[in-house]
């Protein structure tokens, strides 16, 4: 069991973020990586389908030999992880309570803003995660659904994507706001946009670095942690659709080739 890789999952290149947080932290674990890139994103769609698609993907991810698996999808975290944790007899780690919780840790004024999905911010899995933690604080929430699509173009920092985040994130700079919560895994690829329009007395929040710190807690707590660190870990990505898309947009955020494995999930 410990020498197994863990699995992540995303609907499309977002959950990098959190993979590259995941290796710097625990360099000697394996992983395995899926983007369901045929059907990102996921952040307009209904609970009953992104809980669907979350188990065929735990399920495909679970039959390669996992010892933990992480939901990196913001959308999915909110909607599937109680029903695979239910399901599943390893652990299942979401990326929404240790985003809350590392924003919660940041804010001084109690004032904290959202940014997600149209399906996360539907959910208010932010805001009542935030809550739960302190209910005191006052949480503003945003839905910025074109970042997404931006993101997976590679469309990081340019003129489109500065333009776009004006207009998002005019309404939230007028909130007073000491600390901003990228709700979607996808969103830390355009940090620097969304940086320009919120100022430098806003820090940006994204749930990676928390995320990697539970699942290392995790690991340990159930005696799953990798022993040896004398061999090199499995390194594999799979994706359900846009090969060269996503080995081109994974390279340039890696700063190394990648290769992606085509894979079909469900019926």
């Amino acid at each position: 069991m410990n020498s197994l890789p863990i699995g992540i999952f995303d609907s499309g290149i977002g959950g990098l973020t959190v993979l590259s947080e995941l290796i710097k932290q625990l360099p000697n674990e394996g992983t395995l990586y899926l983007g369901d890139t045929a059907r990102v994103p996921y952040g307009a769609k209904s609970k009953e389908t992104i809980t669907e698609y979350s188990r065929e993907i735990a399920s495909f991810l679970e039959n390669q030999g996992i010892k933990l698996l992480i939901v990196a999808c913001n959308t999915a975290s909110a909607f599937a992880v109680e029903t695979l944790t239910k399901e599943l007899t390893i652990p299942v780690i979401g990326v929404i309570e240790p985003g809350a919780r590392a924003a919660v840790e940041s804010s001084k004024t109690k004032r904290i803003g959202v940014i997600g999905t149209e399906s996360t911010i539907r959910a208010n899995a932010y805001h009542d995660g935030i809550k739960a933690i302190d209910n005191d604080i006052e949480v503003f929430q945003k839905a910025c659904p074109i970042f997404v699509p931006l993101a997976e173009e590679g469309w990081t920092s340019n003129e489109v994507t500065k333009l776009t985040a004006k207009r998002y994130l005019t309404e939230m700079t007028k909130k007073d706001i000491d600390v901003l919560v990228l709700g979607c895994t996808h969103y830390p690829l355009l940090k620097e946009a969304v940086a320009s329009v919120m100022g430098s007395n806003v820090s940006l929040v994204c749930s990676a670095d928390a995320t990697a710190r539970k699942v290392s807690k995790t690991l340990i707590e159930n005696n799953i942690e990798v022993k040896k660190e004398d061999s090199t870990p499995i390194r594999k990505f799979f994706i359900t659709d846009s090969k060269e898309r996503f080995e081109r947009v994974g390279e340039s955020f890696f700063g190394s080739k990648i290769n992606a494995e085509l894979v079909k999930l469900g019926s």
